[in-house]
């Protein structure tokens, strides 16, 4: 019996030997050789300048499975473009061989099966030892390390801590600097504490003081590295008043400022920054449409929308830089600078498959430290999933199925909402489900499952709400995320049409009836942003649920139709 690295080898030399002439520069190195620590990480160098980047950790410190989504749908120019190619289409794109390593990493076919094949992923103890390499290979004067944010959402842990076990063990990695999303949900005196504690910058170039009307914090910052100096402008994500509660952050204002960032970048320019880095959590199609418009960025390193892309996207002379969620992947960015400027650079995206990479020894300890106090409680198995169990994907994420019906069994309702949140982790069929796992869906500082009436007509205006800031054609008015799913309520969506066209066809399933825009629904959700929002946290409600019903067999889900 092989042991699955043994398997990984055999299967990987195997394909080598069958020969694979399709293969891009990115798959033919997986494929063509033994899938092993050296070749995960390896790479022809370029210049004396790294950066490396890792972002949408979502408080993941253990490996775990993620599955990419099979619909990313791009509007209007970018319909067709990466990263709104998925699957089969995804893998001719960058000529990556199907079944391949690379293929489970980057994409959703044949999930199960390859994952069960290849194993989980990421791993901070497992990232450490990248990032470690990385450094003893270019020389630690020549690294810079960028974080760019949702680093402290998205785990039991980081919830009961406040964030602390990322904290803890992000300040481990030593990074260079960061920006935020999530971590401004823990509220204006949490975030403001650790960020004056942090021994590393903190940048939010679009972030306002309402009060005085100025920047809140440190917008860039210059480094020298590799003989070079390199500015790195910080941009949080623009929407986060919006997209989370406001009241949490009621002194703090957000936005695209593309201004700012222009005025940032000349700024370095005539401080002598040679290479200028946009540290951001815009979101992929925002920070294209960004680089269109502002000149003098060498390298956006974008975050936010989860993309995961093996090669660079170039848009008006920058490199935009996806580096994917959850810990799978560490971007390794090789720069080589001549005469004060970007002459060649060299790109790998790693992927941290976690039964490959030797897990570093003292992070892991730190690991087991930072968790000890709560392993009891993530370990209690709470039911069992016949199903695949994931979330990502722009209309339906079976792990937001079982959401819903346990929102319309427990609260007793007709209609169920369950945010289009990009994290969350999967789970394999026949996987035990556990508490951590619950968590790993449902961990925020908003998580009241509420109960109320809603108006047929309500129900689509915020149907319509949600896909504008999802389909805009324009990028500057999208937030990123995916649609709200919905439970106990079937619609069609045309995400091509404007506001107030897309949403048509909503039935209530339990009678096969339209939706009346005048009659009053019984509905149930949960991250409600307004204030004061009453009910149960969503984990409690997933985990009563479970308790009665422990065995997840979940039907395909058809109650969502697109059209166009």
């Amino acid at each position: 019996m092989f042991s699955r690295r043994e398997f990984l080898m055999a299967a990987t030399a195997t394909s080598a030997l069958l020969g694979s002439g399709m293969a891009g520069s990115w798959s033919r190195l997986m494929a063509q050789q033994a899938l092993t620590e050296d070749q995960l990480l390896g790479m022809d160098p370029k210049g004396k300048l790294t950066l490396v980047h890792i972002t949408d950790i979502h408080a993941q410190l253990k490996p775990i499975y993620f599955r990419e989504p099979s619909i990313n749908l791009g509007i209007g120019d970018v319909n067709g473009k990466p990263p709104h190619v998925t699957g089969a289409d995804f893998l001719k794109l960058y000529n990556i061989e199907a079944g391949s390593p690379d293929a489970y990493a980057l994409t959703s076919e044949d999930f199960v099966s390859l994952a069960r094949s290849y194993g989980k992923m990421g791993g901070m103890d497992r990232v450490a030892t990248v990032i470690k390499r990385i450094r003893a290979e270019r020389g630690a004067d020549n690294v810079l390390l960028l974080d760019g944010g949702d680093t402290w959402q998205g785990s039991y842990t980081s919830n009961v801590t406040q964030g602390e076990d990322m904290i803890t063990i992000m300040n481990s990695l030593e990074p260079d600097a960061m920006t935020g999303h999530w971590e401004f949900t823990y509220g204006t005196d949490r975030v403001q504490e650790v960020i004056d504690s942090l021994p590393f910058a903190f940048l939010g170039s679009n972030i306002y003081d309402n009060e005085w009307d100025e920047p809140a914090f440190e917008a860039w910052k210059m480094f020298e590295r590799g003989g070079s100096k390199v500015a790195v402008i910080g941009q949080a994500f623009p929407y986060t008043p919006i997209a989370n509660p406001r009241w949490m952050i009621p002194g703090w204002s957000f936005g695209i400022r593309e201004e700012d960032i222009a005025k940032h970048v000349t700024e370095a320019r005539d401080e002598g920054a040679e290479i200028v880095v946009l540290l951001s959590h815009n979101g992929f199609d925002v920070d294209r449409k960004l680089a269109s418009r502002v000149d003098g960025i060498d390298v956006i390193l974008t975050g936010h929308t989860h993309d995961a892309l093996p090669e660079p996207v170039i848009v008006n002379n920058t490199l935009v830089i996806a580096s994917g969620s959850n810990g799978k992947f560490v971007s390794r960015v090789d720069l080589d600078v001549q005469d004060g400027k970007l002459a060649g650079y060299a790109y790998r995206l790693i992927p941290i498959f976690s039964d490959v990479i030797t897990p570093d020894a003292d992070m892991a300890a730190l690991i087991d430290e930072v968790r000890a106090p709560y392993e009891a409680d993530l370990a209690r198995v709470l039911g069992k999933t016949e199903n695949l169990l994931y979330r990502r994907g722009n209309f339906n994420g079976t792990f937001d199925d079982l959401i819903c019906q346990a929102l319309l069994t427990e609260r007793d309702a007709e209609i169920a909402l369950s945010p289009g949140f990009r994290w969350g982790t999967s789970l394999l069929p026949g996987q035990d489900i556990t508490f951590e796992d619950v968590h790993n869906a449902c961990a925020m500082t908003y998580p009241a499952a509420y109960r109320s009436s809603m108006t047929g007509q309500m129900l689509k205006d915020i149907l319509e709400d949600v896909g504008d800031n999802l389909f805009n054609k324009d990028p500057y008015y999208q937030q990123g995320g995916d649609m709200v799913r919905v439970g106990g309520m079937g619609y069609t969506i045309d995400p091509g049409k404007e506001i107030g066209e897309r949403i048509s066809g909503m039935t209530l399933l339990a009678t096969g009836e339209a939706i009346d825009p005048a009659r009053e629904y019984v509905v149930a959700g949960w991250a409600s942003v307004n204030e004061g929002t009453e009910g149960p946290p969503i984990s409690e409600v997933v985990e009563a649920y479970l308790t009665s019903n422990p065995v997840v067999s979940l039907p395909d889900n058809q109650s969502v139709k697109l059209a166009g």
